[in-house]
């Protein structure tokens, strides 16, 4: 999905010039929907927005920002996070960066999930270093996965269900502008 806009703020009537690409790995779909949310929130503060699916994207000229989020399961964030910053490492190390991650962790009673899952997203952003980072609740829908991983969900206590709190992800999409200085 792509999202643009014509650099023209109607709230401040100011010719906005920040170009922000949202960079999305998603296995189900969740974080497809949460990055598409992210975009739409970056469009309404007139910056203009590509949502776009981190192994396809092939260049990051033209941005002057990134945003990007991937899916957290079993403890690690999905690889394409992992094998994008790797990719465009320099790139990114000239650009302010935001990242989010997606999992069921907020859900999670287990002391400490939280933190473990921060620390598999700074792991996953290798040597960028992003100037905002989140942990998004997600959703786990049992009938999309293998009966193994059912069965592991079972076994572990995994919650499921839909868990992703918009107000709370509008509400962070919506002070990136000002993180990202576009």
């Amino acid at each position: 999905m792509k999202i643009y806009s014509s650099r023209f703020n109607i709230r401040t009537g100011r010719t906005m010039s920040g170009r922000i690409l949202v960079a999305y790995a998603s296995k189900n779909g969740s974080t497809a929907e949460i990055a598409q949310a992210i975009g739409k929130e970056l469009l309404r503060a007139g910056t203009s927005v590509d949502v776009i699916e981190m192994k396809t994207v092939t260049t990051l000229a033209g941005y002057d920002a990134v945003v990007i989020g991937a899916p957290l399961y079993m403890g690690s964030i999905m690889g394409d996070m992992g094998k994008f910053t790797g990719r465009y490492c320099s790139e990114l190390a000239k650009l302010p960066v935001a990242a989010f991650a997606v999992g069921v962790a907020p859900k999670d009673p287990k002391p400490g999930a939280c933190e473990a899952a921060m620390g598999a997203l700074t792991k996953a952003c290798g040597q960028v270093a992003p100037v905002a980072s989140v942990l998004f609740s997600g959703k786990l829908d049992p009938a999309k996965v293998n009966f193994v991983m059912r069965k592991f969900m079972e076994m572990a206590k995994i919650p499921s269900g839909d868990f992703r709190d918009w107000d709370a992800i509008a509400a962070w999409a919506r002070g990136l502008p000002a993180v990202l200085k576009v």
